[in-house]
Parts: structure tokens; C-alpha cells; sequence
């Protein structure tokens, strides 16, 4: 008995802090700071500086740099995904949206169909939005972007059309730990939760097994960053 009641009064509990809850977006939503930020980071993509490989091609007029991506979202698949870390999967999944392409060029990536071979396909900001959405519908809760670092512009322009129709979900950014500390800025108020992907603790490895030559002085100072916003 004491068992149940115990459950039920959880399920209370659980239930009036999702009621009081509002994801940190909806604040700049109606203050028209999300409208700002995504401005903002669509302008980086004029000479592209997203990550710190500072590519500096103008993606706004179809030139692409080491993550092979453009000025439009290209997505690999989405939906409700049961692998992740339970406080984020729960009962009703972590809402996934996989992007296409990557900044970095690991050796070992698990999923290199999507990040290295370009498996997906390019989609309208309105239909990433509708994505966001389906995935409230489906019960998932929270919209997990999985390699978002060099397509953030074109997730946030999307956040704020799904935002105006409704979505009330935390945001989850799923990285590989290789970011740029101004772009990560614009970022601060929106994601809820940072989930880097540190993958090396020095240097060598970095450049030997994902081919760049700074990945933990770039890591260190991102997560500082990511601390900084969200504790």
C-alpha cells in the first residue's frame, strides 16, 4: 500500500513541476531576443565561424567548408529515442533530431553514414520546426539536437517558428565538445541542457583520432562556457 501511495504521490509531484515548468526559450521567445539570436547566428554563416575550425566560407551563398553543409537544415531522422541517459528518455523517449554532416572527422565515428557520408536530406526551416513539434505530440520529453554545432543557426530559425505555434519542450544540445565560445553565447537563455561529448583530454589525440589540432583547448574553454550558462 505504502508503495503505491508513494508512486502516485510522485506522479503528483512530477506532474504539477512539469505544469510549472517552462523551458528557458519561451522568455526570449515574447521578449523577441530568440528572433535577435537567430539573426545573429545566421549572420556567422556569411564567413562561416560556428566552430573553431574557422572555415570563414560564406555558407549563405552555397560555399561549404569542412562540415559540407550550407545555409539550409539538413536532417538525418528524428523521433522519440530510448538510448539516452534515462532522466532524458523517461517513459516517453528523448526527442532526437539527427543532423546530417559534422565539424570533426573522428575514425571512430558510430554513426560516420550520417556525420561523414552525408546520409539525409535537406529540409525547410518550417518542416524542422513541424519535427519539433510531432515530437511533443508523441509524448517525448525534450527536443534533443545530436550534432548541432555547425547547423545552430538553422536550428534556432526553426525553434522560434515552432516556439510561436507552441513548443513547450526543453532543448537539449548534443555536441561534440569542439565549439566556439561565440557562438555557443548565443545560446545562453535557449538550451536547458548542454550534453558535450568530451572526447579527449589532450591535444594529440584530438588531432590523431578526429583530425584537428585543438580539440581540448577548444573543449575546456566550451565547457566553461556551457557551465557558465546552466551550472
Amino acid at each position: 500500500m505504502s508503495e503505491r501511495f508513494d508512486f502516485a504521490h510522485q506522479n503528483q509531484f512530477d506532474s504539477a513541476h512539469h505544469e510549472q515548468f517552462s523551458p528557458a526559450y519561451r522568455r526570449l521567445l515574447s521578449s523577441g531576443e530568440l528572433n535577435q539570436r537567430a539573426r545573429a547566428a545566421r549572420a556567422l554563416l556569411g564567413s562561416c565561424t560556428l566552430c573553431p575550425r574557422n572555415c570563414k566560407v560564406d555558407r549563405l551563398q552555397g560555399e561549404t567548408g569542412t562540415c559540407r553543409t550550407g545555409a539550409e537544415p539538413v536532417v538525418s531522422s528524428y523521433g522519440p529515442h530510448f538510448g539516452e541517459e534515462s532522466p532524458l528518455v523517461g517513459h516517453g523517449g528523448s526527442g532526437t533530431i539527427f543532423l546530417t554532416n559534422c565539424n570533426l572527422n573522428c575514425i571512430f565515428c558510430q554513426n560516420c553514414d550520417i556525420s561523414q557520408l552525408g546520409v539525409g536530406e535537406e529540409v525547410t526551416l518550417n518542416a524542422l520546426a513541424e519535427m519539433m513539434l510531432s515530437l511533443q505530440r508523441r509524448g517525448c520529453h525534450n527536443i534533443n539536437w545530436v550534432t548541432p554545432t555547425h547547423q545552430m543557426p538553422q536550428l534556432l530559425a526553426a525553434l522560434e517558428i515552432a516556439a510561436e505555434k507552441g513548443l513547450d519542450l526543453p532543448i537539449v544540445y548534443n555536441c561534440g565538445g569542439y565549439e566556439s565560445v561565440e557562438a555557443l553565447r548565443l545560446l545562453d537563455g535557449i538550451v536547458d541542457i548542454y550534453m558535450p561529448d568530451a572526447k579527449y583530454g589532450n591535444n594529440e589525440s584530438g588531432r590523431r583520432l578526429s583530425r584537428v589540432p585543438d580539440y581540448w583547448d577548444r573543449c575546456q574553454e566550451a565547457l566553461a562556457e556551457m557551465h557558465r550558462q546552466v551550472g
